[in-house]
């Protein structure tokens, strides 16, 4: 393949300003970070994705799509590499931004929450969608509200943090501005809220709270549920409150074990069936029949089509993949753990540890809860799994978080301390140029201030030895008196009556131009 040198005079050399690009702190640290590959775990299970969502999509696409049985699997694809874009630009991101904009990115989800509630888009028998104007395409506001969530609990927690435990404080900062989030995916989405409440429990424990605290927390928490329960199965009318009614139904019938035959239950019987049929090599790729039957396998099911196609072989590889992901995430938060970063307390700061477990437990318990109802064990949720079943808003906001993780690793990796230092030298020798200026800034004289035939007094001149170096030569050691020991005291003595001589000349000039 022809090159054209860099003496061409039409193309400019990219390794000459690449090589300029890294030499410069600042533009060196936005290319490491860019230049950043994704975790293997979350990539592969974007592979897999592609491949299960193709063969759970093939008659669907072709009854709705006139035949093209591609549609979904092309856009499928533009949503990975969406996901992947959204990766790398949330992981050039510094983390101290998160902490920052916590708050706001809660309020933000708390008004979304708030527009699906009120005028919201049904799809699939739940409001918790927002259409977007102009574009058409639908927005779910729980998703944003997950990673806000993680982000303003693990701030709160890490103000919070004392010598010996977490201030009681902390529970009610919670109970005031995390609560109405929750309450708020609670009336429409009990399984979601129930998750980020569980996440929320374990980040409390991480963050020292008092054990008596906890116990109370988790007591009222489970009681409520218990009276919601209650409630809407006595009480008819109290199913009318959002998905109360779906969330009971549910409960119940998972609890009779699906004896009724009614719509819920028959999710799960094919679901069984699906994963009864896989056996231990399962029936190969696009060879399923269940998903003919089940009436969302390319998103709540997905999973039970892994299995009937893949055997128990590659849901447990799946398994294996989450695995590896929450175990990547405890090792990030230990690294974290740095003692030198201190809060405001003056303890040290916990927050990228926090943000890094909650939002790692999120992605994998959420994927642990799906494989629990295809397989039976949990009744039916609604709950997607992670970065495999096709979805656009449940992609994108699990790739952001994937990349807070990303820069939270990437920061306290050894590049990443390299760079933080580097950072931080730079911005200390910023603040020491314009401390220099402002010190030997010269001041202004008025000439109505000037007697006639004197001159100020002078102030001796600070002189700062050079600080930088130039190329091929040797820094030379600086010797204030060396001004002195080469003109001597004659030679001062000359200097300084030169420039009386010549303030002299310009008094005389004022004066007889009449100033």
């Amino acid at each position: 393949m022809y090159c054209p040198s860099s003496s061409s005079p039409w193309m400019p050399d990219t390794r000459l300003i690449l090589d300029k690009f890294r030499s410069s702190p600042s533009g060196r640290i936005r290319f490491l970070r860019i230049a950043r590959c994704p975790p293997a775990g979350s990539s592969m299970l974007m592979i897999v994705s592609v491949m299960v969502v193709y063969s759970s999509t093939g008659r669907l696409a072709y009854n709705e799509k006139a035949g093209n049985t591609f549609f979904y699997l092309i856009k499928q694809l533009f949503l990975i590499g969406g996901c992947f874009g959204v990766m790398f630009i949330v992981q050039s991101i510094h983390y101290r931004y998160f902490y920052k904009y916590a708050g706001v990115l809660l309020f933000v989800s708390m008004i979304l929450l708030v527009c699906a509630a009120f005028g919201g888009t049904n799809i699939n028998g739940a409001g918790r969608w927002i259409r977007l104007p102009l574009i058409g395409l639908t927005f779910q506001p729980s998703e944003l509200a997950k990673i806000a969530i993680m982000m303003f609990t693990a701030r709160i927690l890490s103000e919070a943090q004392t010598d010996t435990h977490c201030d009681d404080s902390v529970l009610q900062k919670f109970l005031l501005f995390v609560g109405p989030v929750i309450l708020l995916i609670f009336m429409d989405n009990f399984s979601t809220s129930a998750l980020i409440g569980a996440v929320c429990f374990i980040l409390f424990m991480i963050a020292r709270m008092r054990w008596r605290l906890l116990a109370m927390t988790l007591g009222t928490a489970l009681a409520a549920i218990a009276l919601v329960l209650i409630l809407g199965i006595y009480i008819p009318q109290v199913q009318k409150w959002g998905r109360i009614g779906t969330m009971v139904n549910r409960i119940t019938d998972f609890a009779k074990g699906g004896e009724d035959g009614d719509g819920y239950s028959y999710q799960s019987v094919q679901a069984r069936i699906a994963v009864a049929k896989g056996g231990l090599m399962g029936s190969g790729p696009g060879n399923s029949t269940q998903r003919n039957f089940l009436p969302h396998p390319y998103s709540d099911f997905i999973y039970a089509i892994v299995i009937e196609e893949y055997g128990l072989g590659g849901g447990a590889f799946i398994m294996l993949l989450y695995a590896v992901i929450l175990f990547r995430v405890g090792v990030i938060g230990r690294k974290s753990m740095r003692k030198e970063v201190l809060n405001d307390r003056g303890m040290p700061d916990i927050f990228p540890a926090l943000l890094v477990v909650g939002l790692g437990l999120t992605i994998v318990l959420q994927a642990m809860i799906n494989m629990g109802v295809c397989v039976g064990l949990l009744p039916v949720t609604g709950q997607t799994l992670p970065l495999v079943s096709m979805g656009g808003t449940s992609l994108l906001f699990t790739s952001a978080a994937f990349g807070v993780i990303l820069s939270i690793a990437h920061t306290f990796s050894p590049e990443g301390e390299k760079e933080e230092s580097e950072r931080l030298k730079m911005k200390s020798e910023k603040q020491g140029r314009k401390n220099r200026r402002e010190e030997y800034e010269p001041e202004e004289v008025l000439v109505d201030e000037v007697e006639d035939g004197e001159l100020p007094e002078m102030q001796p001149r600070t002189v700062t030895p050079p600080t930088g170096r130039r190329r091929g030569r040797k820094p030379a050691e600086y010797d204030e008196d060396r001004d002195f020991d080469i003109l001597g005291e004659e030679g001062i003595g000359e200097i300084r009556d030169e420039l009386e001589s010549e303030g002299r000349e310009v008094l005389n000039e004022l004066k007889r131009r009449g100033r």
